[in-house]
């Protein structure tokens, strides 16, 4: 009896693989380099948003103002006819660190993909006063448990944060990460193109 092969689900990454890096954004808008510091910097994700919302708060940054540089953002050139054209064939879903609070404007240009991502909370002045994660390592559980019943996961990302993400899927590609990162994980497949990633997501078996 032929193997009925398992339907497939691509999970992507948002931030560095159809979006631009919001925090670098934010850091260019307001002139504070620190901010510039992302997942490929700093693997620790709890380290990397307490100082945040530390900096923030020291130079007086709200999360309105935040708002406002997102909702000038656009996605990376290709992005979209990239997800379209991934979708037309298989069903996706956006594994994010980032907030819902944040990413919203751009998961509307992006035509409304399937997002999993976290939320945000603020004081009374209108600071970010904390973070909330949904689970822990929740990329990383997302694709054990979409496994679990029964899919197939292809999966792509870019930083130190989407590495359990990758190595959990049954495939894994990194999709233009920093050169420490390529180094590093030799053995994911590395993409740096959309046309590149399309075809190592969509190829039968792992080339």
């Amino acid at each position: 009896m032929k193997k009925i092969r398992k339907p497939v689900i691509c999970c992507l990454d948002l931030e560095g693989v159809l979006v631009p890096e919001i925090w670098i954004q934010v850091a260019e808008r307001t002139q504070i380099k620190e901010l510039r510091l992302t997942t490929r910097d700093i693997p620790n994700y709890d380290v990397l948003m307490r100082r945040r919302m530390e900096i923030l708060r020291t130079h007086g940054i709200k999360l309105e103002l935040i708002q406002k540089v997102i909702s000038k953002m656009n996605p990376l050139n290709g992005a979209e006819a990239f997800l379209d054209r991934l979708r037309m064939k298989y069903q996706v879903i956006i594994l994010s660190d980032t907030f819902y609070e944040f990413a919203m404007p751009l998961i509307k240009k992006l035509g409304y993909p399937t997002l999993f991502c976290n939320k945000l909370s603020t004081d009374s002045e209108g600071f970010i006063s904390g973070y909330h994660l949904r689970q822990p390592n929740g990329k990383q559980k997302a694709t054990q448990a979409l496994k679990s019943i029964g899919f197939e996961i292809r999966a792509a990302g870019d930083s130190y944060n989407d590495i359990s993400m990758l190595k959990t899927a049954d495939r894994g590609i990194l999709f233009n990460p920093p050169k420490a990162i390529a180094q590093k994980y030799r053995g994911f497949k590395l993409a740096k193109t959309y046309s590149d990633l399309f075809r190592l997501l969509d190829s039968p078996s792992q080339e």
